[in-house]
């Protein structure tokens, strides 16, 4: 009888069953030769009948329990590497990216450099508010006289008053607009390039990069314009034509033919803008002429229209909204104030204050987001159709190495330096 004080039980092979390695027994190892028998944890043989192949089973869990390597999760098996993350030292990751990675660049474009995109953005979208502000403050001061003076408008004067107002302020808008949106794309893609390698542009020395590319700019704007007008003038003419030759009983052909040839214009606007997205950027980043621009745009969309296409849609959708949010209030509040406030010069001032202010906050933020995602689906269609993110990656290894972003990675987006032309 043990008083629990003797030593410890012996094994019948003789090793101490109560001590740790290597004075206790031997641990049986998850590996049998063929044909060999089983060892239990004490060196007794198992009851398979030798030369049986061994019995298969299940792991219990991570660790050394499981019989055979690789062990499960979290342990990864034998040669596995998991994929490196792309280089991101700017605002987007150098690969292909997606519909989420442009956005979210855009908006990192945006936050990077505030002073100089959403500045410009301003000035630009002041500039185009204005005159359209102050045609629709004097058609309110014109609806405003009609309501207290209902024979005003009955005058010939008084109609022509109001449609010069209108119109005339929205022509000149357009013609500034056409100007100042083609300048500030110019402006905000070129921060853009610098912008994709992490570094940040004043307005000052983008505006001196980018004066060179003016003409350019306004060529491939002006193309653009042809080709939008031309066909839509066309379509009036045609539609002209036939309310002539048609009786006047036949409003419902007249009204129909309209439909189906707007529909169609639609559809032709949707084609050549979205062939020639990329010619703005092009012009600026690769310093192209108009033609070759245009050119090199309808290239580089080829063989992903439809993508890019659905991106444009889903970024004017967006913008459209916000627009919507951000200048309806002003808007209402000014339409209310003209109509209401008598007609005075007072009010006309602050109708169209209001108007203005409107315009420019929506614009401000509109104008940017949409030359952002532009500039960023042209660099991930050259990423995707020239294996541009390649040259990329190379460029932001070099530059963190030197610890800066220096004038040269503006010549990266020149077409010589693709990978695959």
């Amino acid at each position: 009888m043990s008083d629990g004080h003797g030593p410890p039980p012996e094994t019948p092979s003789g090793w101490s069953a109560e001590q740790p390695p290597p004075y206790s027994a031997p641990q049986a190892s998850p590996w049998t030769a063929p044909g060999a028998p089983q060892q239990t944890p004490y060196g007794q043989p198992s009851a398979q009948p030798y030369g049986e192949p061994l019995q298969q089973h299940q792991p219990l869990g991570p660790g050394p329990q499981t019989p055979y390597p690789p062990y499960p999760h979290p342990q990864p098996g034998y040669g596995y590497a998991p994929p490196q993350p792309a280089l991101r030292p700017g605002i987007i990751p150098l690969r292909p990216l997606g519909l989420g990675d442009i956005l979210d660049g855009t908006i990192k474009l945006i936050r990077s450099n505030p002073k100089a995109v959403l500045g410009l953005s301003a000035v630009a979208a002041l500039l185009a508010a204005v005159p359209l502000a102050v045609g629709q403050a004097f058609v309110l001061d014109t609806m405003s006289g009609s309501l207290t003076d209902p024979e005003s408008m009955a005058t010939t004067s008084g109609q022509l008053t109001g449609v010069a107002a209108q119109y005339g302020g929205t022509l000149v808008s357009y013609v500034v607009q056409f100007v100042v949106v083609t300048l500030l794309t110019g402006v905000l893609t070129r921060i853009l390039g610098r912008a994709v390698f992490g570094g940040n542009l004043s307005a000052g020395e983008a505006w001196r990069l980018v004066k060179g590319r003016v003409p350019a700019l306004f060529g491939v704007v002006g193309l653009m314009a042809v080709i939008m007008v031309v066909p839509l003038v066309v379509i009036v003419l045609l539609i002209v034509v036939v309310a002539m030759n048609v009786p006047s009983d036949g409003v419902g052909l007249i009204l129909a033919l309209a439909f189906l040839f707007m529909i169609a214009y639609l559809g032709y606007y949707l084609f050549f803008t979205t062939r020639f997205a990329f010619a703005s950027p092009i012009v600026v980043l690769e310093g192209r002429g108009a033609i070759d621009a245009m050119r090199r745009s309808w290239h580089l969309v080829t063989g992903d229209f439809w993508r890019v296409l659905g991106i444009l849609l889903l970024t004017s959708l967006l913008v459209g909204l916000v627009a919507g949010v951000l200048s309806v209030p002003f808007t209402l509040a000014g339409t209310l104030f003209g109509m209401l406030s008598g007609g005075s010069v007072v009010s006309t001032v602050v109708s169209a204050v209001l108007i203005a202010a409107g315009g420019t906050l929506a614009s401000m933020l509109t104008y940017p987001f949409q030359a952002g995602v532009a500039g960023l689906l042209y660099a991930d269609r050259r990423m995707r159709s020239e294996a541009f993110d390649l040259v990329l990656q190379t460029a932001a290894i070099e530059q963190q190495r030197q610890g800066w972003v220096h004038a040269s990675a503006d010549e990266l987006w020149h077409p010589s330096n693709s990978a695959r032309p």
